[in-house]
């Protein structure tokens, strides 16, 4: 895995920390790294917020058993397309 890979999956977990929809992120950093692949994929394949907005209800209904009223998927998704937006063009190279 590349830097850049290393550095977007860290960005991605600290969005993913940050929203905490079952509110142990400051105990299991990691708790939600399941989603780091499946997001950054479809990312890369240019999925928009109602396809993230949709994986994220997905997994909070399915993955962690929680019903997702209340848990803000929709706005999650948006910060986290809004995220990938402003990161820039996705290079698949490592930075030396």
């Amino acid at each position: 895995m590349s830097s850049w890979d290393t550095s977007r999956e860290g960005d991605l977990r600290s969005l993913l920390n940050e929203w905490d929809p079952i509110g142990v992120a400051d105990d299991v950093p990691d708790e939600y790294d399941c989603m780091l692949a499946p997001l950054l994929q479809q990312l890369r394949s240019g999925a928009g917020r109602s396809e993230i907005g949709e994986f994220l209800r997905h997994e909070l209904e399915d993955h962690f058993g929680l019903d997702p009223l209340g848990l803000r998927p929709d706005e999650v998704a948006a910060r986290v397309v809004d995220w990938w937006t402003s990161a820039g063009p996705a290079e698949e190279h490592s930075h030396a």
